[in-house]
């Protein structure tokens, strides 16, 4: 029976063996996890600070006894130390008794995600300053809270971890400073809506150091944070949350000679196999192909690493399955302000060498005469002459954000503008304006890109 190791046993590596347990050709499965817990909801950890998710093991999906249970030899509190390529082995450390071994495979799925980002800033492991990456690191940011009873908390970083930080502390009665070095929150959004969601967070309460870089941590007495020090003076803080982004973990890959994309991630085909043949890469770690701009890309986001996990798991037991690429859909939400996008931006269309038009169009969630409808504004990104939808981002109020799902089937399906704006979508009152924000703003698109 053929053996087939997994170095990662979250998303995409828990996919692929669990679909490989159901594969066509029986194999046999060995998972290595140098954390505690498998199959877990990473997404949801902000929500388990924030309180809405009252205990962390409600964002475990299926527990390490679960998949032993299902066939699957999972092994956590082991870390996958190198990958022999001659010999077909990995060495495995125990970091419970820092024992080794050797692990034969015929197979190997590298699934070892990502890691945050973590500058080597002046004092920064200094108590108080915290990652939100797995499930302890939540743990220890909800006990820093019950624990210090923090006033005031400082977010550097305003991506999706660092806006989910910031109404996690919110809810927790904590004032929020969010530091961000670039000019707007939010940089997978043009400027143009940025600058929304900046409005937004000044609404709720936050205060905005935008264009502002941190230089280090100023410590207590007691080795616990008490400022963040900025290129802009200090920032008070009795907690601090780095949402400074993830960097896909590649050391393994890269030191056995498997091939490193041009995105910085392992270089995959369609079937998710690397350079090596019967070595497959998939979830934070693993490129991907781009199919807006043609390009490899790396974007890292749960819903490609269960597929790709999936996929994954197919070909090592015996299916031919395919990865169709990404385009990047994602949502989040900060309290009432909530944000969608897809596809390429303005800034990423023209980086791709795409000559682009867009237009922003405002509007309301139901009809402006139905009670309750709340404020969005739709930008809708086209290709100048063949009017193709290229992407689309929204920032509005609840019941805004997953109108970016119709877009996004437009803009993986080629649809021009002039299409999508025809679309027979559901009307009614309580759900929409008969005609919706998103049509209006691809219509008008379309009439730019026909100039």
């Amino acid at each position: 029976m053929k053996r087939v190791v997994v170095i990662g046993g979250d998303a995409a590596g828990m996919s692929a063996a669990a679909q490989a347990s159901r594969g066509v050709e029986p194999v046999e499965l060995v998972v290595f996890e140098k954390g505690d817990y498998t199959s877990y909801a990473a997404c949801g950890l902000p929500y388990v600070v924030g309180g809405e998710v009252p205990d962390a093991d409600r964002l475990v999906a299926r527990s390490p006894e679960q998949h032993r249970a299902n066939g699957i030899d999972v092994h956590t509190a082991h870390e996958v130390t190198a990958i022999d390529l001659d010999g077909c082995t990995v060495t495995v450390r125990s970091l419970v008794d820092g024992t080794t071994l050797r692990q034969p495979f015929d197979d190997l799925v590298i699934a070892t995600g990502a890691s945050p980002i973590r500058p080597p800033f002046a004092n920064i492991d200094a108590g108080g300053i915290a990652d939100l990456h797995a499930i302890p690191d939540a743990l220890a940011i909800d006990a820093a809270i019950r624990d210090r009873s923090p006033r005031r908390a400082v977010v550097v970083g305003g991506g999706y971890i660092g806006l989910e930080m910031v109404e996690a502390l919110l809810r927790r009665g904590i004032a929020v400073t969010l530091v961000e070095k670039l000019a707007q929150p939010m940089a997978t959004l043009d400027a143009d809506m940025g600058a929304r969601v900046a409005d937004g967070l000044v609404r709720l309460g936050v205060e905005l150091r935008l264009g502002v870089g941190v230089e280090g941590f100023v410590p207590g007495a007691d080795g616990w944070v008490q400022a963040v020090a900025t290129d802009g003076g200090e920032v008070p803080a009795d907690l601090v949350i780095l949402g400074l982004g993830v960097r896909p973990n590649i050391r393994l890959a890269a030191e056995a000679g498997i091939a490193i994309g041009p995105s910085g991630a392992i270089a995959t085909d369609a079937r998710m196999e690397t350079s090596v043949p019967g070595i497959w890469a998939a979830g934070d770690c693993a490129e991907s192909l781009h199919r807006v701009s043609g390009r490899p890309a790396w974007v890292a986001l749960g819903t490609h690493a269960n597929k790709q996990g999936r996929v994954v798991g197919l070909n090592v037991s015996g299916t031919d399955a395919r990865f169709p690429g990404v385009i990047g859909t994602a949502v989040t939400k900060v309290a009432d302000i909530e944000i969608g996008r897809t596809g390429l931006s303005e800034r990423e269309a023209a980086a791709s060498d795409l000559d682009a038009v867009a237009e922003v169009i405002e509007g309301t969630s139901r009809a402006h005469y139905y009670p309750g409808g709340s404020p969005m504004a739709v930008k809708v990104v086209a290709e100048r002459g063949s009017g193709r939808m290229l992407g689309a981002q929204i920032v509005g109020g609840a019941e805004s954000a997953k109108r970016i799902d119709a877009l996004a089937v437009a803009v993986w399906n080629e649809m021009t503008v002039d299409e999508f704006s025809q679309l027979d979508l559901g009307y009614a009152p309580p759900f929409s304006p008969v005609w919706d924000t998103p049509l209006i703003a691809a219509r008008r698109a379309g009439e730019r890109a026909a100039r």
